[in-house]
């Protein structure tokens, strides 16, 4: 594994970007920015390489960019209903930052820091402390990130995390993919399976209900490959609220601490197929509702909604306040470990 090493300056210090090229040339960038990733070279079924991850012309756009594009969001990805959740009687309040509740950790968060990085054979580590406080949240916070690529074109994405006092974490993966090529527009017409027979509801701020809901019958039934725009439009409450998908599927095969699968993505002209296997109990689909207007992109525009999708393995949004959701508790002594595996192939 060939491992090459770029440093950017920025405002906020130096950014490193690790280039990760395995012996068929198939390659991997990941930015100390967020813990992030900025781009995956994988070949389609001819052979021919191109970047199938979102990305950014400049690496210093990636702070505090709206579609959080490839990072770590953090301490808590995804939403908690008015920033409020309750640990042991006490009430804490975080910052709102998504209409009115806190959304990926708040507006620095995870995402927007420089982590401590460090690369070695066919890893890379990224190191964030985390204060006591910080964003509203309890305890002083020890995250780490692994990321492994490998000559099958599988990578690899460990996350752990220590506390010194009760918390709450949740912690994912934001790329987008396009497996047709990120510059290559929509991805309405990938192929999208969901090993879940379940989802969550919303209300209209995009907070879970609670309940479980099937998907037998909905436009949220992707049990079998179908187009991710087949249903898109379709008179559904669920789809108008955030102008597509935007929802977290309860994995079928979720048993913890197991790594299983969770989604087949497949792009019918290039023939790539992206797995993502996961020990997380969901999966939040963003079909790229509200990409238009970020940061240029590596090809030298902008990107259009709906031009690549997240599969974001994780815990239940809002978990916090809803006690049938799996527990997203931290204690002193314990350690958060968590696994996404994307593996590249093509049919």
């Amino acid at each position: 594994m060939n491992i090459q090493t770029k440093r950017v300056v920025s405002p906020k210090g130096d950014i490193t970007l690790y280039t990760l090229t395995n012996a068929s040339g198939a390659s991997v960038t990941l930015s100390s920015l967020g813990a992030g990733i900025v781009s995956i070279v994988v070949p389609d079924s001819e052979g021919t390489m191109a970047d199938v991850a979102l990305g950014y012309k400049n690496p210093v756009d990636y702070f505090g960019d709206g579609p959080c594009a490839g990072k770590t969001p953090g301490r808590y990805a995804n939403r908690i209903c008015k920033g409020r959740f309750s640990l042991d009687g006490k009430e804490y309040s975080l910052a709102i930052n998504n209409g009115p509740n806190a959304l990926h950790g708040g507006p620095e968060g995870f995402m927007n820091r420089i982590w401590k990085s460090e690369a070695a054979g066919s890893h890379v580590k990224f190191t964030y402390n985390a204060a006591d406080g910080e964003e509203g949240y309890p305890g002083a916070v020890k995250a780490t990130v692994i990321y492994s690529w490998n000559e099958k074109n599988e990578l690899t994405i460990e996350f752990k995390a220590e506390s010194d006092a009760k918390t709450v974490i949740n912690l994912t993966n934001h790329a987008y993919f396009n497996l047709d090529g990120e510059n290559s527009g929509s991805v309405l017409d990938h192929e999208l399976q969901l090993f879940a027979s379940k989802y969550l509801p919303t209300d209209s701020t995009q907070i879970p209900t609670g309940e479980l809901a099937d998907v037998k019958d909905t436009p949220m039934d992707f049990l079998q490959p179908k187009t991710i725009g087949r249903d898109i439009n379709a008179d559904f409450e669920a789809l108008k609220i955030g102008k597509g998908y935007d929802h977290c599927w309860v994995l079928d095969n979720w048993h913890k601490h197991s790594l299983g699968k969770a989604a087949v993505l497949t792009a019918a002209k290039s023939g790539r197929v992206l797995e993502v296997l996961t020990t997380q109990p969901g999966a939040q689909v963003y079909s790229g509702n509200w990409l238009g207007g970020c940061p240029e992109s590596k090809s030298g525009r902008p990107y259009n909604d709906y031009d690549g999708v997240a599969i974001e393995c994780q815990g239940f949004p809002d978990a916090p306040n809803h006690r049938n959701f799996p527990c997203q508790l931290l204690c002193p002594g314990e350690e958060y470990n968590q696994t996404i595996v994307y593996r590249f192939t093509t049919k």
